[in-house]
């Protein structure tokens, strides 16, 4: 049952609607009696262990709504993947600070951060609930059918190379758009649904469920350029050769590493620009561009799935019915049931804390450069109402004098 304090805190990449599961925490919170205050932490489990804290308990709740429609992380996030040393000074804070409740709003890595400091209240003899909240645009937590903060990035890459082609097509060469995702091709895969006639792009699509050759690559665009007289690819960052090496650091040697010594992928044009020299270089196609959507897809504004809005909150309200009705710790996870409405479970943290989930088999088409139906049915009601619509002048071509 929820009792005493209550802190909230947001960890890993930014979304478009990661506040409304925020808001929908602390709304839902607040509704208790047995609750005394409900607390913010300023940049994620960062800011637990700087003992840096908002107290939400003082904020009104026309605000709270007003945040809540406002992409980003509100509180702040960190990129911190805390060890088990990191875990026992996150669960010293809490228990100085007799915090009996801990939502934390994140990916996989955040559910294991909680995993890890549950584990510390247990042996400590601590009462302390510990409910992880999904986040994440890539997709990639286990367990759920689609994650918060997923539809609304897959909306704006759908409508970005539903752009692009047109642009592509009225001045034709070819396009590489590098789209978020290290090991699940979710995100990238959504261009698709920015496809409405039969010459649409993207014309190709690699993903980092499959390996990625050069030469194919390059065979690919030349074989599209040549049938449609133009070409636009959506490629994963994470596309990584058969031994598993990523393409980015292939093909430039020397390359930026993050904080956990993953080759640094996003925020950087690196493999857009290699892949678009070696399509210079190595094939008779003159105007080649690339694009590095970057951080763009996260918080873009005006583009977020009222589908995605929806759930995200619920997910912060359903995270605390079960802090309070419930037993157990664990991660609120979303279940598709008939055509399109969902249901919420509570599964236990260590099912998905640490654990990737990268796209099935069936929602990739055979070549590996396309998607299924399979796919664009899964992903077509995420993207919320009101999707933008193209169209085209009708051939009505006028028969030529001079030039028969």
């Amino acid at each position: 049952m929820l009792r005493g304090k209550v802190l909230v805190a947001q960890g890993g990449g930014p979304t478009a609607v990661i506040n409304e599961s925020m808001v929908g925490t602390v709304i839902e919170a607040r509704k208790f009696a047995g609750v005394e205050q409900v607390y913010g932490a300023f940049h994620g489990v960062q800011g637990i262990v700087n003992e840096d804290f908002l107290d939400l308990t003082r904020e009104t709740t026309h605000n709270l709504e007003l945040v809540a429609k406002t992409p980003c992380s509100a509180l702040g996030s960190t990129r911190d993947r805390p060890d088990l040393a990191y875990c026992q000074e996150i669960f010293k804070v809490l228990k100085v600070h007799e915090i009996s409740t801990f939502f934390y709003i994140g990916g996989n890595d955040s559910s294991d951060t909680l995993r890890i400091v549950s584990e510390e209240a247990r042996k400590a003899e601590y009462a302390l609930r510990c409910i992880h909240i999904p986040k994440t645009i890539d997709n990639d937590l286990v367990i759920n059918d689609h994650t918060p903060g997923f539809p609304s990035a897959a909306r704006f890459v759908a409508s970005a190379f539903a752009g692009v082609n047109l642009d592509n097509m009225a001045l034709p060469g070819v396009y590489v758009g590098v789209v978020m995702g290290r090991h699940a091709g979710f995100l990238t895969a959504a261009a698709a649904l920015g496809r409405k006639y039969d010459d649409d792009g993207p014309h190709l699509i690699y993903l980092p469920e499959r390996p990625f050759d050069l030469d194919t690559f390059l065979a690919d665009v030349n074989s599209a350029y040549q049938r449609f007289g133009r070409c636009v690819v959506a490629v994963s960052e994470g596309i990584h050769d058969a031994a598993g090496e990523p393409i980015a650091a292939k093909l430039a040697g020397d390359v930026e590493k993050d904080a956990h010594g993953n080759v640094q992928l996003s925020g950087t044009g690196l493999l857009a620009d290699l892949l678009t020299d070696a399509i210079r270089r190595r094939t008779d196609i003159k105007r080649v561009r690339g694009d590095t959507f970057g951080y763009l897809q996260r918080s873009f504004l005006g583009c977020v799935s009222d589908v995605d809005q929806r759930e995200a909150r619920e997910v912060g309200e359903k995270a605390v019915q079960y802090a309070q009705w419930g037993r157990d710790d664990g991660s609120v996870t979303i279940h598709r049931t008939g055509f399109y409405s969902v249901e919420f479970k509570l599964s236990p943290l260590e099912a998905v804390a640490g654990k990737t989930k990268v796209m099935a088999d069936e929602f990739i088409a055979g070549s590996g450069t396309d998607v299924t139906d399979a796919f664009l049915m899964y992903l077509r009601p995420l993207l919320g109402s009101g999707m933008p619509d193209v169209f085209r002048l009708r051939p009505n071509r006028v028969p030529k004098i001079l030039k028969k």
